[in-house]
Formats: C-alpha cells, sequence, structure tokens
C-alpha cells in the first residue's frame, strides 16, 4: 500500500488519525453489533461453560490473527516494526498488570474497550467508568502512579531492549501463526454451530478482528513514506484513551492515530445502536455498585499500562503478532477475572466466611 500520492493533499499527522478513526468506526459498529466482550468470555468460560460469549470471542481473536499474519506473508505489514515487538516487554507487567486488569473489569462490568462501546449506546456507568480508566491511565503513565508502575515493570523484563516474538522464539516458519488462527477459528465456528449463533453476529465479530488488522496495515504503510517517524500500532484503550483526554485538555494536542481511534470507536456504537434502535440511557443500580464500578476502573486503568496493553491492546492486538509478554497477560487477564468472579459473584466469600 504506497500513500505517497494521498500524502500529496493531506498531511502525515491527520492522515495517521483519519486511519484511527476509520479502524475505530469499523470496530465500533462490529464490537457493538456482535456483543463482544473478554469480561463475559471469561466469566462464562470460569463458570464451567463453552458458551456464546466465548464462540464471540474466538472468532473475533482467530479472525484478528489470520488477518494479521495473511498481512504479513503477503508483504503489508511486518510484525518486528511494531511499537510494542520493537521495545523491551515486562513479565511482571504482563503477571501483575494482567491479573489486575481481569479483577477490574469483572467489577466494573466489562473491559475498557467494552465500557466506551456501552458509553456510545447512553450506559452512563460506562461513561463515568471509561473516564476514572482514561484519568487512572494517564496517571500511571506520567503521573503519581507511574514510579510504582515503572518498578513493577522493571522487576522482569525481556532481553535485548525489544518484546519476544513467539513464533521465532519457537523456531516455527512463517505460516505457524495463520495456522494457529485457523485452529482457533475452527473452535469458534464449532461453538456457534453448537450454540446456534446467527451468521450476521459471526460476521460483525469477525469484523473487530478485521478493525485491528486494519490498523496494523494502514500505520505500517503511513511509517514506510512518512517522513517524521510513525508507531506502527493498531486498536488499543489504555494508552490512546489517555492521551484522548490529555488532547482536550492541553493547550497544544497532537493529532495521531491514538486521538483518532477513540472517537472513531465511539461514533461507530453509537450509529450502531440508533440504527439498531438500542440506544438507551441507562444509570448505576445503586451505590454499591456504582464503588464496585468505580474501583474496577482504577484496577484496569493502572494494569493496563503494566500489562502493556488491555484486554484489547494486548489480548487481541498484541496477541494478533505473537507479542509474548501480550500472551501471558492475556492469560493473566482470564485467570483474574475467573477469581474475582468466583470471590464476588459466585460467593467465594460468603462460602469461605461460613467454613
Amino acid at each position: 500500500m504506497d500513500l505517497t500520492f494521498v500524502l500529496d493533499f493531506i498531511d502525515e499527522a491527520p492522515l495517521a488519525a483519519l486511519f484511527g478513526l476509520m479502524t475505530g468506526a469499523v470496530f465500533g459498529v462490529s464490537a457493538q453489533r456482535s456483543s463482544f466482550c473478554l469480561r463475559a468470555a471469561a466469566v462464562e468460560f470460569a463458570r464451567g461453560r463453552m458458551g456464546p460469549k466465548v464462540a464471540v470471542w474466538l472468532l473475533t481473536f482467530s479472525t484478528a490473527v489470520i488477518w494479521v499474519q495473511g498481512a504479513q506473508l503477503l508483504g503489508l505489514f511486518r510484525a518486528s516494526d511494531a511499537r510494542m515487538m520493537a521495545v523491551a516487554g515486562s513479565w511482571s507487567g504482563a503477571v501483575i498488570g494482567g491479573l489486575m486488569f481481569g479483577a477490574g473489569m469483572v467489577m466494573a462490568r466489562g473491559c475498557s474497550g467494552r465500557l466506551l462501546v456501552l458509553a456510545a449506546t447512553g450506559n452512563l456507568r460506562s461513561v463515568v467508568s471509561g473516564l476514572i480508566f482514561a484519568v487512572t491511565a494517564q496517571m500511571a503513565l506520567h503521573g503519581w502512579l507511574s514510579p510504582a508502575r515503572q518498578y513493577l515493570a522493571g522487576l522482569w523484563v525481556t532481553p535485548g531492549g525489544q518484546n519476544v516474538n513467539l513464533i521465532s522464539a519457537l523456531s516455527l516458519p512463517d505460516e505457524a501463526g495463520i495456522s494457529v488462527g485457523i485452529v482457533f477459528a475452527a473452535m469458534a465456528l464449532w461453538l456457534s454451530a453448537r450454540h446456534q449463533i446467527g451468521w450476521r453476529k459471526l460476521v460483525f465479530a469477525s469484523g473487530v478482528g478485521f478493525a485491528v488488522a486494519l490498523g496494523w496495515v494502514t500505520t505500517f504503510a503511513l511509517s514506510q513514506v512518512a517522513f517524521d517517524p510513525v508507531s506502527v500500532t493498531s486498536a488499543t484503550f489504555s494508552g490512546p484513551s489517555a492521551s484522548t483526554l490529555m488532547f482536550f485538555l492541553t493547550e497544544n494536542p497532537v493529532l495521531d492515530f491514538d486521538i483518532g481511534l477513540v472517537p472513531g470507536v465511539f461514533l461507530g456504537a453509537f450509529l450502531a445502536s440508533v440504527f439498531a434502535r438500542e440506544f438507551q440511557f441507562q444509570g448505576f443500580e445503586g451505590e454499591s455498585q456504582m464503588r464496585r464500578s468505580m474501583a474496577g476502573a482504577v484496577l484496569m486503568g493502572f494494569g493496563a499500562m503494566l500489562a502493556g496493553g488491555c484486554a484489547i491492546g494486548a489480548g487481541v492486538t498484541g496477541g494478533s503478532i505473537f507479542v509474548a509478554t501480550a500472551w501471558l497477560a492475556l492469560f493473566c487477564m482470564w485467570l483474574g477475572a475467573a477469581i474475582t468472579d468466583f470471590l464476588l459473584d459466585q460467593g467465594g466469600f460468603r462460602q469461605a466466611r461460613m467454613a
């Protein structure tokens, strides 16, 4: 994809933001219509079911892997140029941050990406939780929580100043990545047939995965022709949420892919909910739910910045290029969600008290 001609009409920064807006819109529409949610899938799995929510998550993850790995085989993208692959990863951050994020998304009833989609459909609980998530993420990145994040992330880091590519580390052929995606896709389709999931939901679930590939390919193409350095990145909601918040609060904001992504998701999800007649204002059900959601948003904000990404950024976007710490963070998010669901929602605390 040669963007030289396009750059004659639009500058690099606005073009990067436009790519972010486009990626976000595809993600927002697809996530809203498919009800894609890692929290829902993790809770369903933790309760001993491989149901429709797991099927939707698996289909999203698998199609992201297939699209991204296919683009790489076609020369449209290089994983080695990706921002999260080119910097040192943190094993300790993936474990601690992943567990924190998993616990937080159960408490807040949605991961950061899901909260953004729900906020666009009129869910005021998600608006509040999303803002708290963004503020906490910014504090963990550059604020009062930054020293704690840096200390925990520095306990155990990847060698050589860069992250680990699982395919290369295991000495597997380049085609192994797309093969993994096909295996997960087959499992997702089997579960979908078993639970009679409609084809529209399957198409939109795969659309979320396509959005991840779209972000990788467009930012990579721009990086090849841009005069100034361009980060090769895709859908994630930890750094971009913090950046978008600061964009509207600072005097001299800078446009980039991240700044376009969050508004794009919001706009896409909003339009999808309106056309489907699902837009509806909702609030907190009570004071206890408010406290729980706010605490969960704080855990997610710090956990995402520590883990190197949120459920989308590490779990799907990082997983699609086989970043080792992203896969570890994803596993810990599932584990943290399962433990928290057992303790808070399945009566684990009450059972322990009665024993």
